[in-house]
Order: structure tokens, then sequence, then C-alpha cells
């Protein structure tokens, strides 16, 4: 078992390689729109993902992604003559959905802002409901009991005699 810091150089080291086995040792114009983005090697260092993308539409994905499986062997090839390990990895080319995912949040970020745009709209012209007010203070209407004798006059008199009822009742002792 290999160190994963040595694999993570390895996995450095590979995405250089395949970048510039793309660019110098690979004839194909269908090559050119591809970038590497990254790559990752397993703890044992027999296998490497090489992640990439593809300037262009579907049709140039496509070709990309065909032009990587076709020349693979010649990418293996460079890499291991680059590489001072015993053993030369495989190669696996996994198309970065990272670019995919960032637009898309990019788009949702857009959304969200311009729905609080339109809540900061409606904000501004908005009125409180009810009073502009809503605290009543000592004096003012409203803060009297039904009598005008004050805050809490006119408390329904049962609510009382419940309290009475339930104070009333001794406690026993079962001993």
């Amino acid at each position: 078992m290999a160190d994963p810091a040595r694999a993570a150089r390895l996995a450095q080291r590979i995405k250089v390689v395949v970048a510039e086995a793309l660019r110098k040792a690979v004839k194909d114009e269908r090559a050119e729109p591809i970038t590497v983005t990254d790559a990752r090697v397993t703890n044992d260092l027999q296998h490497a993902t090489v992640y990439y993308t593809v300037f262009g539409d579907a049709s140039a994905a496509q070709g990309a992604r065909d032009v990587l499986e076709a020349k693979k062997g010649v990418l293996r090839r460079e890499v291991g003559r680059n590489l001072t390990i015993r053993l030369t990895p495989t190669l696996e080319f996994v198309p970065d959905e990272i670019p995919v995912n960032a637009s898309h949040l990019e788009e949702l970020l857009a959304q969200a802002k311009e729905r609080d745009a339109e809540v900061a709209r409606l904000a501004a012209g908005a009125q409180p409901a009810g009073e502009s007010d809503p605290y009543r203070r000592e004096g003012e209407s409203g803060a009297e009991g039904a009598d005008g004798e004050g805050p809490g006059a006119g408390m329904d008199d049962a609510d009382d005699r419940d309290d009475l009822e339930f104070d009333d009742v001794e406690e026993r002792d079962d001993d």
C-alpha cells in the first residue's frame, strides 16, 4: 500500500503527462478541445482516473470520448515513459461534471437574486397590517377591561371559582 501523499503527487504528474500527450502524441483534431482537469490514483498505484472537460457541443464531447477510448494505449505508454514507478497504472477517462454543476448553481443563484430583488421591491411599498403602532399604552382606548377598571378587569368569574376549588382540595396521607 502506497502513501496517500505519494498517490496524490503521482496523480498530479499523470494529469500533466496526459495533457501533454494529448497535445503532442495524439494526432487527431477531436482531441484539441479536451482539457484535463484532474486525476486520481488509487492508493495501490494500479489505477488512475483522469477527469476531463470538452469545449464545445455534444458532438465535440462524443468525439473526445471516442478519441480517448481509441488512444488509451498511446496515453498509457506516455504515462509509463514519464513516470518512475514499477507498474504503469491503467487509465480511465471520466467527463468532469464540475463545470456543468457550477453553471447550474450559477443559474440557481441568479434566480434567487431575482426573487430577492422582487421581494425587496414589494417590501418597499408595503404598509404594515393593522395600526402603525401596534403597542397600546396606559390611558389609551382599548387598554381597559370591559368595565373600565384597567387591564384584566372583567375576567369571567367562573375562572376564579375553578381556581378556588382546585386550591381547596386537601392532600391525603395514605400512610
